[in-house]
């Protein structure tokens, strides 16, 4: 399994499925909406503060965006 990989997917999929962009996600978040962008596609780690953030925007369980799907 690659973790970067299934968390990124699960971002992206849980984003589109609220109707949310990019840049709202990273508004809700509070973080940069190249940081969201980057970690969409694979290309940037995140530090478990940050997940907690992103879960909480998107309204889902942390855990569930480390479930391969």
């Amino acid at each position: 399994m690659d973790i970067i990989r299934v968390f990124g997917s699960n971002v992206r999929y849980y984003r589109e499925q609220k109707g949310l962009s990019q840049e709202k996600l990273a508004e809700m978040s509070g973080l940069h909406r190249t940081y969201i962008s980057d970690l969409e596609r694979f290309q940037r780690s995140i530090s478990l503060s940050n997940v907690q953030k992103i879960a909480d925007a998107l309204e889902v369980e942390t855990h569930v965006l480390f479930i391969e799907k």
